[in-house]
């Protein structure tokens, strides 16, 4: 459907490396611009205008700030008579770094009808353009003080790409009609359920390797942790009707005290787009309405779900660095390790790592800053590029976060 193919990566190259690398890191640069482009070409002027919560964005705007990401953190600073392609870009664009200056109030980006989705294109490709002429011509001193943030803007757009999915979809849902946007995937089950000793004892937390990662990955420290088995793969769609059919929607013991005022004030009872036609469940998708999936793992759950649910089994949701360690250690579950699909709702808060300091310079604001109130997940989705991810990657929303591909993973510490 909308899953990357492989597609060139630098992110297992060291910064020392890039200037070594150039032509890799324009032609990796050329192709997440493209990939963006492919993956917006199903939907009209007028899908990307729409703005369904204020979590969520409109397409045009995603392909407008990803491009104000290059023009103001590279293009700006290192690229000899540039100025703004449009000044007032500048505030339109700027998603959340105060440093940069002012920001367009994000719950009313879908009022933006201009600029145009056609001048948003060319917006993009004029930044584009400047990009490869200074990539192409740049010294290699200044291709080296660049090229870290490149990388970490082909990233960002990567983040972007699929939020550009999961916020349209969230938009489609509120159309009564259901429109189908992509091609049906293929099913995404995963098996029978098996448990897996993991070994405990000292291990290792985070981004290990020389190429990129985000500085929320860092620094490497070490935890303990405790013998532990966890699931081969997520709960399935099978298994949550298991848990509803068992009236846990209705039952407040199950239920921190947040996730039980949650679910009373949004009257709560079901996955995010789910729904019961003719006494069968059905599932909004990207592909339209479909049959639910029994054997798929359930998706667009809370926090606050994925924790009743783990109560409720009698087990638990791993922490993030049980999470980490078992993906080390079995190779599984590891990112699209087994066909899963989902990002995994962990126990743990989203944190600073012992001896955390935010990136140099104005992009220090991109993880650092909302370390409070949030739940980290780890994997990936069926939206994430290819590549994206790694065993250290630490994706995080509030507990109450829904339109996201957010599933959970087992975990429990008995033999």
């Amino acid at each position: 459907m909308f899953q990357a193919q492989a597609t060139q990566t630098v992110n297992d190259l060291s910064p020392s490396r890039y200037v070594q690398h150039r032509d890799e890191l324009v032609r990796a640069f050329r192709d997440v611009r493209q990939r963006t482009l492919t993956l917006t070409a199903p939907l009209s002027a007028e899908d990307m205008q729409l703005q369904s919560m204020p979590d969520a964005s409109p397409g045009k705007w995603h392909l407008a700030h990803t491009t104000w990401f290059f023009e103001a953190f590279i293009l700006q600073q290192h690229l000899p008579g540039f100025a703004w392609h449009e000044p007032a870009y500048a505030r339109l664009y700027n998603s959340y770094y105060n440093a940069m200056g002012e920001q367009y109030p994000r719950p009313a980006r879908g009022l933006l009808s201009r600029p145009s989705l056609d001048e948003v294109r060319h917006y993009r490709h004029a930044v584009e353009e400047a990009m490869a002429e200074l990539l192409g011509t740049c010294a290699d001193r200044v291709l080296a003080a660049i090229a870290p943030l490149l990388v970490l803007g082909i990233n960002h757009e990567q983040q972007h790409q699929e939020l550009i999915l999961t916020d349209i979809k969230h938009a489609m849902y509120r159309n009564p009609t259901y429109p189908a946007l992509f091609e049906r995937p293929a099913a995404a089950g995963a098996g029978e359920l098996r448990w897996l000793a993991v070994e405990g004892g000292v291990s290792h937390a985070g981004f290990d390797g020389g190429g990129f990662c985000f500085d929320n990955e860092l620094p490497r420290h070490p935890v303990l942790l405790t013998d532990f088995h966890i699931a081969n793969r997520p709960v399935n769609n099978a298994e949550w009707l298991e848990f509803m059919n068992d009236g846990a929607y209705r039952e407040p013991l199950l239920w921190l005290s947040d996730g039980w005022s949650w679910r009373q004030e949004n009257h709560v009872s079901a996955p995010l787009y789910w729904l019961r036609r003719d006494g069968d469940w059905q599932q909004f998708t990207l592909a339209g309405l479909q049959p639910l999936d029994l054997a798929a793992p359930v998706t667009h759950v809370s926090y606050y779900e994925a924790d009743a649910y783990a109560r409720w089994s009698g087990q638990r949701l791993p922490t993030e660095f049980e999470w980490e360690h078992a993906a080390r250690s079995l190779g599984s579950p590891g990112p699209g390790a087994d066909g899963a699909h989902c990002w995994e709702w962990t126990a743990s808060p989203y944190m600073a790592y012992p001896g955390f300091r935010p990136a140099s310079g104005n992009v220090g604001e991109y993880n650092g800053k909302f370390m409070i109130n949030q739940m980290v997940l780890r994997g990936a989705s069926r939206a994430t590029a290819h590549g994206h991810s790694r065993p250290s990657y630490r994706n995080f929303f509030y507990p109450d976060a829904r339109w996201q591909y957010s599933g959970l993973r087992l975990l429990r510490t008995d033999a």
